[in-house]
């Protein structure tokens, strides 16, 4: 080893040598030597107990503040009794023990005593000591106080409480659907004794409140419970009492990158926590189709699952080929009005159901609900009623059809025709804007218009980001696509938008906001009302209809004199709150929506019954039964102008009405 080698490790050693005399050192000047536990001091272990009792909050604050009162009034009253310093009353005697610790309290907790006190200066001067040291335990008791109020209002704030409720719906997420849903709940609550909705999400409680108590004001005695926390934190799930719940809603959230994920794992919470009961069912909306597989595998057979994106392009593309679909379709939604029942019929057992369609005077019957559960729209007039099925129909209430009000419309046989249908002519679509629900509008559109039928898209990028669906895809239509702002005008004189038979204005929700994009919209329909002109009453010309975000803006479209304003959002919450309360339900619009299924269609009066001759509703009814068809209302041409747009969903069976021209018939049809 060289000599700078070893004089390093001379030094190191040395170094060694004097950091452990250093250390020995600080350990003896602590009183202590090493390996020896430390030791505490009496002051240290009562600190630190001390310290303990404080951090268990104002309870433990008052129990001291009681001790030490307890002793101040005890030391007092001995110092005033054993230097007899309190003054003698008539008889000459001084106060007791137990009368003397009455007035050392009054002392203490109320400095107006002393005003009144005589006596020697001794006496006075004690309770003047006794008094300002009241003073100063009263002050921090009445902080203690304020503070333990403060404390507790914050943790009502929080919505951290246990939800004790029994028979309620429980609402996990948050988003503008939230404020439909309450709204259709709080009418289908009507008649329910103190019915409650429960709502979880990650927002504030008394922001929560506060939103929905400014856009529902009147929720029709239904009590809405806000509690803050995630759907996927079971400790947050126990606090919504999903167990005695009646049912439950799990919406796709806003604010999240990845909604149906945190969906997904919410059913997951639901299905395999310790929250599960067979009594509850489970109604969620999926925004993206792709995830629906992996959404059913976590789902049981309580869960029903709604495709949002996939629902909403049905929608649009069903109202989009016949005005007034959605008037129809939105009645049968919403829990305003008319909507869909099950009813157990014993007198029906052994008819048809072409009897049924005619067996009630205030209720339409659409279907069958068989004794497996399965779920028949518009099975054939002909289809035998066995015991245990339930019959499915339109009424305005659950009383009305178990009252089961006989039929007294009468039907007119000679009235009734039965006229061979016209085959329809290739379509010409306009589809102006693009967004994540375009391509699907356009598969649907595919399903329902014949060979050669064509649909240009106007958009500023269709296709970018989500691509435009194959002609191998689209069989029956042929898509062509044009690079272009939606709201130039140019651009929509040169398309002549009056050639096409039907335009559908998409909303571009994928790059701006709601409230934008809706604005974009408004826009474009300005101009595709003025140059269309006369001819966008839906008969002469092409039908409209317009895709929207917000409700809000609803009315606004009406300005423009389109057809339909579908709000997709609004769609969607009606649907999961009328699944929330009977979620065999499901099934029914699942094929009222379907295009293999039946669809709801508008089709011509002069189809079913002599025009301009007076009949009743049930002679319509008989007549759609011979064509296989269930008739659940009328369009009626006169009656355009009204709020619904002349469309009556289940008249009575005596309605009677002269059918004229342009007038239209509401049947479920299977084409």
């Amino acid at each position: 080893m060289s000599a700078q080698g070893r004089l390093a490790r001379d030094r190191a050693r040395q170094r060694g040598h004097d950091g452990g005399a250093g250390q020995q050192r600080v350990l003896h000047k602590a009183g202590e030597t090493p390996g020896e536990q430390p030791r505490f001091t009496w002051r240290q272990r009562a600190r630190y107990r001390f310290d303990a009792t404080m951090s268990r909050g104002s309870g433990a604050l008052v129990g001291w503040l009681a001790l030490v009162t307890v002793v101040l009034i005890v030391v007092f009253s001995l110092i005033t009794l054993i230097g007899g310093l309190s003054p003698r009353n008539e008889a000459g005697a001084e106060p007791g023990f137990i009368r003397q610790l009455f007035n050392t309290l009054l002392h203490s907790l109320d400095p107006g005593t002393v005003a009144g006190d005589t006596g020697s200066w001794k006496f006075l001067v004690t309770m003047l000591v006794l008094t300002l040291a009241g003073l100063f335990i009263v002050s921090a008791l009445i902080g203690v106080i304020a503070t333990g109020l403060d404390n507790k209002l914050l943790e009502l704030r929080k919505g951290r409480s246990v939800v004790v409720e029994r028979d309620h719906t429980v609402i996990l997420g948050w988003s503008d659907a939230v404020f439909t849903i309450l709204s259709e709940l709080s009418i289908a609550n009507e008649s329910k004794k103190r019915p409650a909705v429960v709502l979880l999400a990650s927002h504030d409680k008394v922001e929560m409140e506060d939103q929905i108590r400014e856009k529902l004001p009147d929720l029709r005695g239904t009590r809405v419970i806000c509690r803050t926390g995630t759907a996927i934190d079971l400790n947050d799930l126990r606090i919504v009492n999903p167990t005695q719940a009646r049912s439950i809603i799990v919406l796709s959230p806003d604010d999240d990158p990845e909604p149906d994920a945190q969906v997904i794992k919410t059913i997951l919470a639901l299905t395999r926590g310790p929250f599960r009961s067979a009594d509850t069912h489970i109604v969620a909306e999926i925004r993206d189709p792709e995830n629906l597989e992996a959404a059913r595998l976590v789902a049981d057979d309580q869960t029903v699952l709604v495709d949002k994106r996939d629902t909403v392009a049905r929608l649009i593309v069903q109202t989009s080929r016949q005005s007034g679909a959605s008037v129809v379709y939105l009645e049968l939604f919403d829990f305003d009005g008319d909507e869909i029942y099950f009813h157990e019929d014993a007198v029906l057992i052994g008819q048809t159901f072409a009897d049924a369609q005619l067996a009630y005077e205030r209720c339409s019957a659409i279907g069958l609900q068989l004794p497996d559960g399965t779920v028949r729209l518009n099975p054939a007039p002909g289809t035998p009623i066995e015991a245990g099925a339930r019959v499915i129909a339109v009424a305005a209430d659950d009383a009305v059809l178990q009252a089961g009000d006989p039929r007294v419309g009468v039907v007119d046989a000679a009235a009734v025709r039965n006229a061979d249908r016209v085959p329809e002519e290739p379509a010409a679509v306009l589809l102006v804007g693009w967004n994540e629900r375009s391509p699907l509008v356009l598969r649907e559109l595919n399903e329902y218009v014949t060979a050669g039928s064509t649909a240009h898209v106007l958009a500023p990028a269709p296709g970018e980001g989500v691509p435009v669906p194959d002609d191998a895809d689209l069989p029956n239509l042929t898509v062509t696509t044009q690079a272009a702002g939606t709201t130039d005008r140019a651009i929509l004189e040169a398309l002549d938008v009056a050639r096409f038979d039907h335009i559908i204005a998409m909303c571009p929700s994928d790059d701006m906001d709601p409230q934008r994009a809706d604005a974009r919209t408004l826009v474009t329909l300005l101009h595709l009302r003025d140059l269309l002109g006369d001819e966008v009453d839906g008969e002469t010309g092409p039908s409209i209809v317009s895709e929207m975000l917000d409700d809000r803006n609803r009315e606004l479209a009406q300005v423009t004199q389109v057809d339909d304003v579908i709000v997709s959002d609004q769609v969607l919450s009606l649907i999961l709150a009328q699944i929330s309360e009977n979620p065999a339900l499901g099934d029914v619009f699942a094929d009222l929506l379907d295009a293999d299924g039946s669809e709801i269609y508008l089709r011509p009066v002069s189809d079913y019954v002599e025009v301009g001759l007076p009949v009743s509703f049930a002679t319509v009814v008989a007549a759609a039964s011979l064509r296989s068809e269930a008739a659940l209302g009328l369009r009626i041409v006169a009656e355009k102008a009204d709020d619904d747009g002349g469309v009556k969903v289940n008249p009575p069976k005596s309605l009677t009405f002269t059918p004229a021209p342009g007038d239209r018939v509401v049947v479920l049809a299977e084409d």
